[in-house]
């Protein structure tokens, strides 16, 4: 069995001024594909393991474009390119008998509101329509007909914080040779949920959240079962088809699927208000931070680039500045004009720039420091989380009195330490750190700090969301409007194959 493997994955803010373009993405072809994920925490990486386990598997390894970090809107020309490369290297890889796509689902286009599903079309016209097709695909995705219809079965994550990077390739891989067997024939039952979530609930380990997935987990596993999950969606996604969905997959039984996705999507809207975040306002998280004794973290979501932000805002250390904190603060910012003037000074030197509020000016200004460069860098470093190479680009440690500044050129992923212990920086040693990231796994800040107050401040990610300012989602949708109906109805989809 000769089996296609692609990748292609970005999640985008549309609330983001700094566009997206091809160079954004590390893009390899191959074997290459293969060989860096294999023994790594990713999709990619958990479906080789189940296919190079199964005698007569043959690996036709085609494309993979994986964005550094989540980012604004994809230009129309970065796209047409990822594109025609993806459906060239699928095209080579024929004839074959299954297919593999990862995918992230959040993925938006100057021109194009549903990527994902403009991919698997043109990856099916391709291949064929008897030949199954498995996604695997973000729960932050934005789940649309037109990608459930393109494909055989759909497979996501069933974590967040995610952790389940590997064991959703391996549940992808798994379903793809029960196609390959002709063990099942799958249909899928998808119920639209008009809402928006972002909130500590949505942790699936302790969260109401948890309920849903266990529900899906549950009929996933049991005789019958395929797949099954919900997609909260990225709020930060501005597209038509922006909302949550509750899905899932059995071996023909279209009732089943139906009850199973509807009772999911009915716990789901029962919940749906204790799914919104808790915030703290700027000035009381200061005064929280000057009374307390050991490590403070202000959570900072709203520029979260591991979520799409720009990653250069600088409020919450403006506001302890002038709010008189005194503690050490360890903050990331990215801002490349500061980096150039640290690389210009040189280790040792004073510099006097400005830090943040250059890429989203109509959310931040820049902030003026005198600061001592302490440590110069490339920005490369391997990712605490899954162990892949990160690059920040030229970065730099700037302290400005009790501040110490990370500075990188090029936004990264913040969701754990890598980035400040790459930089020579103990987490530990600091009273007050800015943490942009919604969710971090536990181990690397809330199980050792004092607190974790999530700020309340302007983003392109607030979990505020209705200071974002949505145009293009389908209205109404809870948090956004106020009094949304809802009653559950599933819509149904078949594939017919010879």
């Amino acid at each position: 069995m000769k089996i296609l493997i692609g990748e292609c994955k970005q999640e985008v803010s549309s609330f983001n001024p700094v566009a997206s373009h091809y160079t954004d993405f590390d893009v390899v072809w191959g074997q290459a594909l293969l060989d860096i994920h294999r023994d790594l925490n990713t999709e990619v990486g958990g479906a080789l393991r189940v296919l190079g386990a199964r005698p007569g598997v043959v690996l036709a390894p085609t494309y993979s474009a994986r964005a550094r970090v989540s980012g604004g809107t994809l230009t129309r020309t970065g796209y047409a390119r990822l594109r025609r490369e993806l459906l060239a290297a699928v095209a080579a890889a024929l004839p074959v008998d299954g297919v593999y796509l990862s995918l992230h689902g959040a993925m938006a286009v100057e021109d194009e509101d549903d990527p994902e599903g403009d991919l698997l079309d043109a990856v099916r016209e391709l291949v064929g329509e008897a030949v199954p097709m498995v996604v695997s695909l973000d729960l932050h995705g934005v789940l649309t007909p037109r990608m459930v219809a393109a494909s055989d079965v759909i497979v996501a994550y069933h974590t967040y914080p995610h952790v389940d990077f590997a064991t959703t390739g391996e549940r992808a891989a798994r379903v793809l040779l029960r196609l390959l067997a002709r063990e099942v024939q799958p249909v899928t039952a998808v119920v639209p949920i008009p809402a928006l979530v972002r909130g500590n609930e949505l942790i699936t380990a302790t969260g109401l959240f948890g309920r849903m997935i266990h529900m899906a987990q549950a009929g996933e596993t049991a005789p019958g079962g395929v797949s099954g999950g919900m997609f909260i969606g990225n709020p930060f996604t501005d597209v038509a088809d922006l909302r949550s969905n509750s899905f899932v997959v059995t071996d023909g039984d279209a009732a089943r699927a139906t009850r199973e996705a509807v009772e999911m999507a009915a716990v789901f809207w029962a919940v749906r208000e204790r799914l919104q975040a808790p915030f703290v306002s700027l000035a009381e998280a200061v005064a929280t931070a000057k009374t307390t004794a050991g490590t403070v973290i202000l959570t900072d979501a709203a520029d979260a680039t591991s979520s799409g932000a720009s990653g250069d805002s600088n409020l919450i250390v403006r506001g302890l500045l002038e709010g008189g904190y005194g503690g050490r603060v360890l903050a990331p910012v990215v801002d490349p004009e500061a980096v150039q003037a640290a690389l210009a000074a040189g280790i040792g030197a004073t510099v006097e720039t400005t830090v943040g509020g250059r890429l989203d000016p109509a959310r931040f200004a820049p902030l003026p420091i005198r600061a001592r460069v302490h440590l110069l860098s490339d920005g490369q470093y391997i990712s605490e989380s899954s162990g892949a190479a990160c690059s920040a680009g030229p970065s730099a440690v700037l302290i400005a009195d009790n501040v110490t500044w990370v500075v990188t050129s090029l936004p990264v992923g913040l969701y754990d330490r890598s980035l400040f212990y790459a930089h020579g920086q103990e987490p530990r040693r600091f009273d007050a750190i800015v943490v942009k990231s919604p969710h971090c796994q536990p181990q690397f800040f809330d199980a050792w700090a004092a607190c974790d107050l999530n700020v309340d401040v302007p983003g392109a990610t607030s979990a505020n969301l209705r200071t974002l300012g949505h145009r293009r989602c389908a209205r109404p949708i809870f948090p956004l409007d106020r009094d949304v109906t809802f009653t559950p109805q599933a819509q149904v989809f078949r594939r017919a194959r010879g």
